[in-house]
Order: structure tokens, then sequence, then C-alpha cells
């Protein structure tokens, strides 16, 4: 009876995570998906609780913990900065990765207290499911901290290419076949060790390759590494709710990373097996010099003010600036005035997916006049000015015009179709890609150099006067 009303709770906690899915998919729904996921997530610990049978002793340190991860969960929820937000996922989805090798070594020494066996006589199916998640989570857990430390700037977003790296890879991958098949025949406590830690150095090759422009698909990528691990490990728990919930994470985040690519033209496959981005994140100096028209806040005021339609499009300099609330206000003045304003959001804007919808929600704006590329691309014809506020490589029309461009084929913001353009940047210096922006150069641009907030605060006080 108790283990039918587990499963039955684990169901329930599953369908809530579904519907927390479903909820996140759209701004207006967002929060409502936000708790289902916290009610379903609290059903499935408190039923793991319940039905657990530890010691005195046991059952204090597992309080214990949930006490300190809890805590320290809460601390990093309250404190973090949305600029921060993407380094943040990728430490998190560390921590998956790591929780999926410590269970399945606990597993292995400890295979009566899951049910699946004895030390020496583990079953067959329990030893496949533990190897594999093991595997992806030791991958999982490198890959997210090399991410962490290129987002979070302690290590340079530049692309690191070794020498034979695919070959190397590829070895490593039949050694993880080879290895997992003599764990599951000889159950081998050094096969196990050899498969985590050559798991461990693969989440570091397949990840270091990787450029700074590529990393929104990289943070998508490795989220489904998480889910797939902690599904893995799920299995060998005979736990429904890991189950389920591991399922969820590593379907959507599959799906999510096929989004990314066909917004930054990339191979599914190639980005899954972490061979992408290296060859593509830099361009060589062609030594021309160029001259670029620069205005003031108070010609962008001007020509937005008697504007009929105005486009602004955000990107990560408008994150580190901290400039959305800013740029509502301004908005509001454009409004006021009679002025359409729509907002244009590229699907890798930011360093992680959905990083610019959450500014704008966090200001405010309406969620009617938030449009992704595909909704709002054709739209710029008829603008009078699309501003830009700190988004680079992701309205590059060399991605679109250049056949030689590192970026050639990756759909872009065609705000260079305009009338205006009006680009926020603190220099002409290029994007996270190491690629320089041609927008910056055409007829129809304006470069207001400076820091996004001051220049978009300048602008509303032209407005005002």
């Amino acid at each position: 009876m108790s283990a039918n009303l587990a499963s039955f709770l684990y169901l329930v906690s599953g369908v809530l995570f579904i519907m927390a899915l479903r909820g996140l998919s759209h701004p207006t729904t967002s929060r409502q998906g936000n708790f289902y996921g916290m009610v379903g997530m609290g059903i499935a610990i408190l039923t793991t609780l319940a039905f657990a049978t530890p010691s005195v002793g046991g059952f204090l340190l597992i309080v214990l913990g949930l006490a300190i991860g809890g805590s320290v969960g809460a601390v990093i929820a309250r404190r973090i900065q949305m600029t921060k937000m993407p380094q943040l996922v990728a430490a998190f989805h560390s921590l998956v990765g790591l929780a999926a090798v410590m269970v399945a070594a606990a597993a292995l020494y400890s295979p009566e207290s899951f049910n699946i066996g004895t030390v020496g006589a583990i079953h067959g199916q329990a030893l496949v499911e533990m190897s594999l998640g093991v595997a992806i989570g030791a991958v999982t857990f490198t890959g997210s901290i090399i991410a962490f430390l290129k987002l979070d700037g302690r290590m340079s977003g530049k692309p690191i290419l070794l020498p034979m790296r695919h070959l190397v890879n590829a070895g490593i991958g039949v050694a993880l076949v080879i290895l997992i098949a003599m764990l599951v025949m000889g159950q081998s406590p050094t096969a196990f060790w050899l498969i985590v830690i050559l798991s461990l150095a693969l989440g570091v090759l397949i990840i270091i390759p990787i450029g700074g422009a590529d990393m929104p698909v990289v943070v998508s990528m490795l989220n489904s590494y998480s889910g797939w691990a902690a599904a893995g490990i799920g299995f060998t728990l005979g736990n429904l709710a890991l189950i389920i919930t591991g399922a969820l994470v590593g379907s959507s985040g599959a799906i999510l990373s096929y989004i990314m690519c066909k917004g930054m033209n990339r191979s599914f496959i190639s980005v899954i097996l972490g061979g992408f981005g290296g060859e593509t994140a830099a361009v060589a100096d062609d030594g021309i010099e160029r001259t670029v028209k620069q205005g003031s806040a108070d010609d962008a005021a001007y020509l937005m003010q008697n504007a009929q339609k105005v486009i602004i499009v955000p990107g990560y300099g408008m994150a580190v600036a901290q400039a959305q609330h800013a740029l509502r206000e301004m908005a509001d003045k454009l409004k006021e005035a009679g002025v359409e304003v729509k907002y244009a959001i590229h699907p890798v804007a930011g360093r992680m997916p959905g990083h610019m919808n959450v500014l704008l929600a966090e200001a405010q704006v309406p969620y009617d006049e938030v449009f992704e590329l595909e909704d709002i691309n054709s739209e710029f014809s008829q603008a009078d000015v699309a501003y830009v506020i700190g988004a680079n490589d992701v309205t590059n029309p060399a991605a679109r015009d250049d056949k030689s461009s590192p970026i050639y084929g990756m759909p872009i913001l065609d705000v260079d179709k305009a009338r205006t353009c009006l680009f926020v940047k603190r220099s002409l210096g290029s994007g996270y890609a190491g690629i320089d922006n041609t927008l910056f150069y055409k007829d129809g641009t304006m470069m207001l150099l400076g820091d996004a907030k001051k220049m978009t605060e300048d602008i509303v006080k032209a407005l005002e006067s």
C-alpha cells in the first residue's frame, strides 16, 4: 500500500513538473509555471522523506543536508544579479552532474540499500543504468564548470583549440564503451572509476574549444545532459519522480538546443557531440580603415520622437548596464508622443535562452510588445528607427551578406533595413564572437558610444525637454 501511495505521489509531482514546463513556455503564465514546479518538487521531497526508512542518524543527516542546501540556494537566489544568471545556471548544472556521480558510487558500494543486488552480484540492468548515469553526470560536471568559468570571465571566452581534439574525443568515447562493458560483466570498481575519470576529462575537452558566442547553446546542451544523468540514476534508484523529472529536463533541454542551433545556424548533432564553435570564433583583421557616424542623446531623441515606428533590440550590453528600466521609461515617453514601439528578441541574445525576456519582464515591459525574431524581422523595413542597445553579433549583416564570414548563415535581426539604426555600445570593439560588426559602418547607422544605461537615461531627459 505504501509503495503504491509513493508511486501515486511521485506521479502527481511529475504532472506538476509537466504543467510547470507548459507554464514557463509563455511570459504571462511563467509565474504560475514556476509555482507548479516548486509544489511538485516539494511533494517529491516530502514523499521521499515519508517513505524512506533510514536510521535516526541517517534521517538527521538528510534533514541537515536539506537545510544547508536550501539555505545556500535561498541566499544565492536573493543576491544573484540577472547578469550573473547564466553562470549560476551553469554552476547548478555541475552540481546535478556531481550528484549523479556520487549516487552511482553509493549504489556500486552499497547495492543492498538500493535493492539492486549485492556487492559483486549487482543486477546487469542496474549496472548499465549506473554506467550511463555516471558517465553523463561526470561530463556534465566538468563541462558545466568550464562553461561557468568562461561565462564568469575567469577563463578566456575564446576557443582553446587542442591538437587532434576530435581524435582524442573519439578515442575517449570508444574507451568509455569498453569500460562500461567491463563494468557490466566484471563489476570492477576500477572500471567504474576509470569511467568517471575519462568522463570528467571528456567534459572539459568538449566545452573548452567552444567560443563565447556559442555559450547560449552550451547552457541548453548541459541542461539536457544533466536531465539525462538524473534519469539514468533514477532508474538505478527505482525512483519514479527522478525518472520523470530527468526525462523532462533532458528532452526539453535537447529541444531547446535544437531551437538554439537553428538560431545560430549550427548542426544539432555537432552541438550534442561538442564538436562546434572553435572554427567560427575568429576573423582576420583586414586592415581597412573605416569611419562611423557618431551621434548624441539629443540626436537620438529627435529621430525617435519624430518617428512613427521604433523597434528596440536589447542585448547583453543592456543586461550588464542594467538599463532595462531606463529603456522601458524611454519607450513610455515615445508612446506618449504617439510613436509605435516594439521589442525584437533574438533566440540567442544574452548568455542564455530567455535572458532578455526575463530582464524586460523585470522592467514590466508589456508582453504584447515583445516579439521573437521570426515574428518581427519583416517589420524592420517599415520601421523609422531600430534602437540597438548592447546587441552585437545577432545584428551583424555579415551573417547574411558575406559568405566568407565565420558566422555566415546565422539568422540575424535585420536592423540595417530600418531607415535609421541607432546603435548603443561602449566602443567599436567586436562582440562576444570576436567578429567585427559591419553594421557600424553603414550609412544608415548612428553610433551612440557610451554606457547603455546612461545613454538611455540621457535620451529620456532629452525627450522630456
